[in-house]
């Protein structure tokens, strides 16, 4: 089972898809460390609800505060087992951080577990680790998939696409099918008493 579990997040992450992996996976026995560049262990991010009510694309409204379990700039990437991709606004800024990169892309060369949802899709293009790998992820962000060389696949907004040791969703609607896959790719066992 792996053990150590490493969330990338930033501000205006989506709120659910860094609460609802971050508690349930504590839930089941693992250690996660949610982190953010620039800001320390005991900080916050602010996340934010993306949901829609009619229009052509998400509303964002404010979430809750998420407190940081460790400092990014402390974290040693060989340290975890596995890395947590929430989406939201956060990986359009994270993208742009080269040591971010380097995490993202030490999970990819180690042949680690990653779970990557909506637009946690564009860290893994970034740090052009979909050569190869089907995807799902928010509509959105296919372009920027197929564009690093992966297959974006259309999928329902409540299923996830696992391949090899990658699990990807498009949004939260997916936590259930999201996070069972990612529980199985860990080879986590849950016994039902």
């Amino acid at each position: 089972m792996a053990e150590k579990i490493l969330m990338l997040v930033g501000d205006f992450v989506e709120d659910y898809e860094a609460m609802v992996p971050f508690q349930a996976l504590q839930a089941v026995g693992h250690t996660v460390d949610a982190v953010c560049p620039g800001k320390e262990e005991g900080g916050f991010v602010r996340t934010a609800v993306h949901d829609f009510e009619g229009d052509q694309t998400y509303l964002e409204k404010p979430g809750h505060n998420f407190q940081l379990t460790a400092s990014f700039d402390k974290i040693r990437a060989e340290d975890y087992d596995a890395l947590v991709i929430p989406g939201g606004r956060a990986p359009e800024y994270l993208r742009l951080d080269e040591q971010v990169l380097d995490v993202v892309r030490h999970f990819h060369e180690a042949d680690k577990p990653i779970a990557a949802i909506c637009h946690g899709a564009q860290l893994l293009a970034a740090a052009n680790v979909l050569r190869g790998r089907t995807c799902s992820a928010y509509p959105a962000c296919a372009p920027e998939v197929e564009l690093a060389g992966g297959l974006y696949v259309q999928i329902n907004v409540s299923e996830a696409k696992t391949d090899g040791k990658l699990v990807t969703a498009p949004a939260w609607p997916a936590h259930p099918q999201w996070i069972g896959q990612f529980l199985k790719v860990l080879g986590t066992e849950i016994n039902h008493l």
